[in-house]
C-alpha cells in the first residue's frame, strides 16, 4: 500500500539550490582575485607613501657645487659658500661637507681617489631649506655669485619630476590590473550565470509561461551570485589583510622595506572588497541573466 501524501513534508524545490557543486570553485576563484586586488591596492598605497616621503625630503635640501678660485682652497670655498648660504632667507642650515664625502661620490666613476689631494676636486656644501617658505635656486645662486663664487645649485627637482613619475605610472599600472581584475571576476560570474541558466531551461520556460517577468527571474541568479561573491571577498580581503599586517609586523616601522612602508591603516583598504566584489557579481549576473532569458 502507498504511503499517503503529506502535505505538511512536501516543500518544493529552490530554482537554485543553496548547495551547488559549480559553488567551490566559484567562491576560490573569487577569493583569489579579491585577494590579489586588495594586495594591489597596498602596494600602490605603500609606493606613493614612500615616493611622498622622498619628495618631502628632496624639497627640504639642496645640494651646492663649490669650485675653488684664484688662490683659494677647496676647503676654504666650500667654508665660505656655507656661511653665505646660510644668511639668504628661507635656509635653515648651511653646512660644507667633508672633501672624504665628495672622494666618496666621484670614486666610482674615476676609482682610486688617493692621488687626488693635489687636485682641485670640488667641494659640497648641504644646504637646509626652511619647510614654511624654501629658498629657491635662483635666490641661492643669486647669493653665491654676489660673492664670486663658482657653484652650482642642485635643488633636486630632476629627481623630484623622476620620483613623482614613476609614481603616476605605478598608479595607472594598478589601475589597469584592478580593472583587468574586475574583469576576469565579472567574466567568471557570468559563465557561472550561464550554466546555471543552461541546467534550470526548463523551469525557466514554465515560469515564463506562468506570468513570470525577465527581471523576476534574473534577480534571483543577481541575488545568489551577490552573495556568493561577497563571501569570496570577504575571505580574499580577510588573507590580503592578514598578510599585510605581517609583513608591517616584520618590517617594523618601515613596513616591508623602506621602499614600501605599510601602515596600519593602510589594511583598511581591503574593508569595501566584498561589497565591490557582490556589485561586480551582480551586474554581471544581472547583464547576463537577462540577455540569455530574453533569447529563450
Amino acid at each position: 500500500m502507498s504511503e499517503a501524501f503529506d502535505p505538511q513534508r512536501w516543500r518544493p524545490a529552490p530554482f537554485l539550490p543553496q548547495e551547488d557543486a559549480r559553488d567551490p570553485a566559484l567562491l576560490f576563484v573569487v577569493a583569489v582575485l579579491s585577494f590579489l586586488a586588495c594586495l594591489t591596492a597596498l602596494g600602490v598605497i605603500a609606493s606613493s607613501r614612500a615616493a611622498q616621503g622622498w619628495t618631502d625630503q628632496l624639497t627640504a635640501e639642496a645640494t651646492v657645487i663649490v669650485r675653488a678660485r684664484g688662490g683659494e682652497t677647496p676647503d676654504a670655498a666650500a667654508a665660505r659658500a656655507a656661511e653665505v648660504l646660510a644668511g639668504v632667507p628661507g635656509v635653515s642650515e648651511a653646512r660644507a661637507l667633508e672633501k672624504e664625502k665628495a672622494y666618496a661620490l666621484i670614486e666610482p666613476w674615476i676609482g682610486d681617489v688617493a692621488d687626488l689631494d693635489d687636485l682641485p676636486v670640488p667641494r659640497l656644501v648641504a644646504v637646509g631649506l626652511d619647510a614654511r617658505k624654501p629658498a629657491t635656486a635662483a635666490a641661492l645662486g643669486r647669493a653665491l655669485k654676489a660673492q664670486e663664487l663658482d657653484a652650482v645649485v642642485d635643488d633636486h627637482s630632476v629627481w623630484i619630476e623622476d620620483i613623482r613619475g614613476a609614481a603616476e605610472v605605478v598608479r595607472w599600472i594598478a589601475s589597469a590590473i584592478l580593472l583587468l581584475i574586475a574583469g576576469a571576476a565579472a567574466a567568471v560570474v557570468a559563465f557561472a550565470t550561464r550554466a546555471g541558466i543552461a541546467a534550470r531551461k526548463d523551469v525557466v520556460e514554465v515560469l515564463h509561461l506562468t506570468g513570470a517577468e525577465d527581471g523576476q527571474i534574473s534577480n534571483l541568479f543577481e541575488l545568489r551570485f551577490a552573495g556568493i561573491a561577497a563571501v569570496a571577498g570577504a575571505a580574499g580581503a580577510l588573507a590580503a589583510g592578514l598578510l599585510g599586517g605581517a609583513l608591517r609586523l616584520v618590517g617594523g616601522g618601515e613596513g616591508i622595506t623602506p621602499a614600501l612602508p605599510i601602515a596600519w591603516v593602510d589594511l583598511l583598504v581591503v574593508l569595501p572588497c566584498p561589497v565591490l566584489a557582490a556589485l561586480v557579481a551582480a551586474v554581471a549576473a544581472r547583464i547576463t541573466a537577462r540577455r540569455l532569458i530574453q533569447r529563450l
